[in-house]
């Protein structure tokens, strides 16, 4: 993939260095760094929590049949119509 960023003075400095030192192309030491970034960054992360929902009892259901609109409506307005 291609894309153009804008990289800090300091971080374009430290990129250079480490190209000199192993002779790589800027795209070989650029990649190499972000995975080795990306990695790290994962390792650090805490763990995430597993979230529950606790199941609630709502009752019976106060319709015996949703085809009569006009009463879900009356009830879900709170009417009584019940």
């Amino acid at each position: 993939m291609r894309t153009t960023i804008t990289i800090d003075d300091d971080v374009a400095v430290e990129l250079a260095r480490i190209r000199s030192q192993g002779g790589a192309s800027f795209k070989k030491v650029v990649n190499d760094t972000l995975r080795a970034g990306l990695a790290q960054a994962a390792a650090s992360r805490p763990p995430r929590r597993q979230y529950r929902t606790r199941p609630v009892s709502l009752g019976r259901c106060k319709l015996d049949s949703v085809d009569e609109i006009a009463r879900v409506v009356a009830i879900s307005e709170g009417e009584g119509y019940l």
